[in-house]
C-alpha cells in the first residue's frame, strides 16, 4: 500500500508544474492596474411607439370569452436587440388604460398590454413627454404611470404630481460602473392643457438649465436628453432643433435623442463629445406613407478605460413596419422573409431613402 501511495504521489508531482503555470497568469489578471480596466454601457433607443386603430384591430384576440391584446407578432423581431441593451428606451406616444374603449388618433388610448409587451422586450425606460401625453387628461397620466410602474418600467418627462416629479426627474441608471442621467422634454401638448397638479416637462431653456445643473454628478458620468421636437414629416432638422441641440451641448448634455417628426432625420457622433440623433422616426405605427413606415434603432456604446474620458460610438439599424401584423423588421429579417411585391417595393424604397439620408 505504501508503495502504491508513493507511486500516486510521484504521479501527482509530475503534473504539479503544469497546474502551477496557470496561477501566475490568474494572479497577473487580478493584479491588473485600474488604468487598464475598460467599462462599457450600451444604450438602445427606439422611436415613436404609437397605437392607431388598425394596430388595435390587428392585436385584438379573444381568449376564454374575453377580449385581449397580443403584441408578440409586432415586436418579436426586435425584442432581442432591446434585451441586449444595458438601457433600452422608447418614446411612448400614447396613453395606457386597463379598459376600453381604446382609441387611436387624434386622442390615443391603448390597452395595458402595450406595457406588457414593453416588459417582455425588457424596455427599461419610457419617455412620456410628447404632444399626446395629455390626450386623456389627468386620468390618462395617472393610469399610464401606474401601469408602467406595475410592470417595472421606469419613466420620465410626465408626472402625476410634484412628489412624482421629484422622484423621477431625472432618471438615473448605472450599469457596469458608468452612470447616466436621463431627462425628457416636449415642445407642446397639442394645445391641451396640462391637468391641474400634473407636470409635463416642456422645452423651456430656463427650466432645462436648472434641471441639467441639478443632476447629481456623483451618479451620472453623462447626461442624455430625449427631445420631442421639430416639424412633422420634415427629413432634416430645422434651425430650432439645431439651436436647441447646441444649447444642450453647452450645458453638458452628451447624448441627444429626438422624436416627433415621424420620419428619420440625420445623426451625428463625436467619439469624445457624444451623440445626437435628431429623429428616430416611427418605431411602430400605422403611418404608411413614404418615409413614415419605419424608423431607426440607435445603439450607443459608451466606454471608459481606467480613469480616462468616456468614448461614444453609434450604430444605426433601420427598421420597417410590415402589415397586416405590424411586425417591426430589421434588415436581417426583412431581407429574407416572403412578402408581397408591393410590400417588397415599399420596404426597398424605405431602406434606400434611409441609407441615403444617413450615409450608411
Amino acid at each position: 500500500m505504501k508503495q502504491l501511495a508513493a507511486i500516486i504521489l510521484m504521479a501527482a508531482a509530475a503534473f504539479l508544474p503544469l497546474r502551477l503555470v496557470r496561477f501566475p497568469v490568474k494572479a497577473a489578471a487580478e493584479a491588473m492596474p485600474a488604468s487598464a480596466v475598460t467599462q462599457r454601457l450600451r444604450i438602445v433607443a427606439a422611436g415613436d411607439l404609437m397605437q392607431h386603430v388598425p394596430q388595435l384591430t390587428a392585436a385584438r384576440t379573444e381568449r376564454d370569452g374575453l377580449e385581449r391584446y397580443d403584441y408578440d407578432a409586432s415586436f418579436r423581431h426586435v425584442a432581442q436587440m432591446m434585451r441586449r441593451a444595458d438601457l433600452a428606451i422608447v418614446n411612448l406616444e400614447t396613453t395606457l388604460s386597463d379598459h376600453g374603449p381604446y382609441t387611436g388618433y387624434p386622442c390615443f388610448r391603448s390597452p395595458a398590454a402595450v406595457a406588457e409587451a414593453m416588459r417582455q422586450m425588457q424596455i427599461d425606460l419610457a419617455a412620456m413627454a410628447n404632444n399626446h401625453c395629455c390626450d386623456r387628461g389627468a386620468e390618462g397620466i395617472r393610469t399610464t404611470t401606474r401601469i408602467l410602474d406595475s410592470h417595472g418600467i421606469r419613466r420620465t418627462g410626465v408626472y402625476r404630481d410634484s412628489l412624482d416629479y421629484r422622484l423621477n426627474n431625472p432618471q438615473y441608471f448605472e450599469r457596469n460602473g458608468i452612470g447616466v442621467a436621463v431627462l425628457n422634454y416636449t415642445y407642446g401638448t397639442n394645445g391641451l392643457p396640462v391637468p391641474a397638479g400634473c407636470i409635463v416637462n416642456r422645452m423651456d431653456t430656463a427650466a432645462m438649465s436648472r434641471d441639467i445643473a441639478a443632476v447629481d454628478r456623483s451618479r451620472a458620468d453623462c447626461i442624455m436628453a430625449v427631445m420631442h421636437w421639430g416639424n412633422e414629416y420634415q427629413r432634416q432638422p430645422d434651425a430650432a432643433q439645431r439651436a436647441m441641440a447646441a444649447f444642450l451641448r453647452r450645458h453638458g448634455v452628451n447624448i441627444i435623442i429626438g422624436s416627433h417628426p415621424h420620419v428619420v432625420q440625420p445623426a451625428e457622433c463625436d467619439p469624445h463629445e457624444g451623440v445626437t440623433v435628431y429623429s428616430l422616426g416611427n418605431f411602430v405605427s400605422n403611418q404608411r406613407q413614404r418615409y413614415c413606415d419605419g424608423g431607426i434603432i440607435a445603439t450607443i456604446d459608451i466606454e471608459r478605460t481606467g480613469d480616462g474620458p468616456l468614448k461614444y460610438s453609434l450604430e444605426i439599424t433601420p427598421v420597417w413596419v410590415h402589415t397586416p401584423d405590424y411586425a417591426i423588421l430589421p434588415p436581417e429579417v426583412a431581407d429574407t422573409i416572403r412578402m408581397s411585391d408591393d410590400a417588397r417595393r415599399r420596404y426597398d424604397l424605405f431602406m434606400e431613402d434611409t441609407r441615403s439620408l444617413l450615409g450608411i
